[in-house]
């Protein structure tokens, strides 16, 4: 959109022309842009938040001090990268006591089997009574449950100890690092957070009248605007979440956009204007539009050749550069798509 002129600066410009007599732009040498009704799909506006559908956060499962960081926040990182690596000696410890404690259940196992063998014999032999083997039998079972627990927990301090070493779970960029080398960290304490930025949506809450009215339309169709950038982005698909909540009674909208939407980050402010029924509109483009505090006005040409300045009333910028004029335009008319010069030529000729 170009920056035109302050109004004093305008009006001491066209000054200089009258009295210098420097030369003023014809009209035909000014760009018109004819107003035309068009069909266009009325809009809901809702203010939105930017997130990505796959987002984790990595945290600690071992107690421990951190020994090295693969990646940084910002960093793009694959799958399976080292992020972080914590010295896990008390992990180690566990694992090896875990290993011992399997060798030890191994041995009463061992000597358990032995014994029941021995019973069953002198049993079989009437030399001991039957709650004799049953004692046997009881205590080899027991042993081989120790046995198994023992196993088991081998099997947890191994995998504990392994996660003294976390690795990226999926290609993606680190959003947020929030610890540093030497800190010492707990299970369950955060570490990074890793996003994928290929995939990223906006959520919206609706009041259920408003999400109401637009189902009625039809299908939900949305586009997505970044105020921030002037970006406009056509939505991938529309989902609304199937429970309302009981505070605001409003319901949750994922608006998906399309795969690899770049420079879009989570947490970016967004507007999401929501498609409805299709109805004319007069639109013009942008730099038409000259703005002066809280009003807004175009210079019209009429058949004479003489451009007049007239107050409009503007709606909804749209995503091609235009924006809806609601009130002070008719179909047919031109306007001039340069404002300063057609306001030059208006002073000359009102002279």
């Amino acid at each position: 959109m170009k920056t035109f002129l302050p109004l004093p600066a305008l009006l001491r410009l066209i000054a200089l022309i009258a009295v210098f007599g420097a030369s003023v732009p014809l009209r035909a040498e000014i760009p018109l842009h004819r107003v035309e009704a068009n069909a266009a799909a009325d809009t809901v506006p809702a203010e939105a938040t930017v997130e990505a559908v796959r987002q984790v956060v990595v945290a600690a499962q071992v107690a421990g001090r951190v020994l090295a960081l693969g990646a940084d926040g910002g960093d793009v990182v694959r799958s399976g990268a080292l992020l972080v690596s914590i010295d896990a000696g008390e992990a180690a410890a566990a694992e090896a006591a875990a290993a011992a404690a399997v060798v030890q259940a191994d041995a009463a196992l061992a000597d358990a089997r032995a014994a029941l063998a021995r019973s069953r014999q002198l049993h079989e032999r009437r030399f001991v009574s039957q709650a004799a083997l049953d004692q046997a039998v009881a205590a080899h079972d027991s042993a081989a449950a120790a046995t198994a627990v023992a196993r088991a927990n081998l099997v947890r301090a191994r995998e504990a100890h392994r996660h003294a070493h976390l690795h990226a779970p999926f290609d993606g960029r680190v959003a947020e690092r929030r610890i540093e080398v030497g800190e010492m960290v707990q299970p369950g304490m955060a570490l990074m957070t890793v996003y994928d930025p290929a995939q990223m949506r906006a959520l919206v809450d609706l009041p259920q009248q408003r999400l109401a009215a637009l189902e009625r339309a039809g299908p939900l169709r949305a586009r997505v605007e970044l105020p921030d950038s002037g970006r406009w982005i056509d939505a991938a698909a529309v989902t609304v979440l199937p429970a309302a909540d009981q505070r605001t009674h409003t319901l949750r909208v994922r608006v998906e956009l399309p795969v690899h939407s770049d420079g879009v980050l989570p947490g970016m402010f967004a507007r999401v204007h929501f498609l409805a029924a299709e109805a004319a509109r007069l639109r013009v483009p942008e730099q038409a539009v000259l703005r002066r505090g809280e009003l807004s006005a175009v210079y019209v040409a009429a058949a004479d050749g003489v451009f007049t300045l007239r107050q409009v009333r503007l709606g909804q910028r749209r995503g091609d550069g235009s924006i809806e004029v609601l009130a002070g335009l008719h179909d047919g008319e031109h306007v001039a798509l340069d404002p300063v010069a057609a306001g030059i030529l208006a002073a000359t000729q009102r002279r």
